[in-house]
């Protein structure tokens, strides 16, 4: 279960804006978190906090295929993040990366920036704690959570070798 401020965003933000191409000379998670979100939201990594939340439009994530964008919000600590819809690549690297993520279009049209959201990605709950409304997202199906729960696809594809290695 998460919980945390809202930072609000509209339809369609890419992943050229969420972490620009003019910094991926970095593969350090660290450097691109340093510069995530700022060509949308100069202030977003000066006021971001551990636990917090980004909740986007339609689409987020859309443009390249690259990994940086959802590393670049996971490396600022955003707990996860909830959209109308992601493009489909987002999707898949976050969740490879171990960065949970909901499709809720309803949540993502009502809470508002700076709102206090509590998450429960087992079932798919969103409580907009500074509204008092209740969001059902889709749940992840069994073995999406197992590679969340893993840290990312990588680190559950070695468990999973492990477990069949004792066997």
């Amino acid at each position: 279960m998460f919980s945390g401020k809202v930072f609000k965003y509209p339809d369609n933000v890419d992943t050229d804006v969420i972490i620009p191409a003019r910094y991926l000379n970095s593969a350090s998670a660290a450097e691109l978190a340093l510069h995530c979100m700022e060509d949308i939201d100069k202030d977003f990594v000066s006021k971001v906090q551990p636990g917090d939340i980004i909740v986007g439009g339609w689409n987020f994530g859309c443009g390249s295929s690259r990994e940086h964008a959802p590393m670049a919000i996971q490396a600022c600590k955003v707990s996860c993040v909830i959209a109308a819809s992601f493009a489909r690549i987002f999707y898949r690297n976050s969740i490879n990366i171990g960065m949970p993520i909901l499709e809720c279009p309803e949540a993502a049209q009502k809470i508002r920036s700076g709102d206090t959201v509590t998450v429960d990605v087992d079932s798919g709950v969103i409580r907009d704690e500074t509204t008092g409304e209740t969001f059902q997202a889709t749940a992840f199906p069994p073995f999406i959570k197992k590679i969340i729960e893993k840290g990312g696809l990588l680190p559950y594809l070695k468990a999973e070798q492990d477990a069949s290695e004792e066997k």
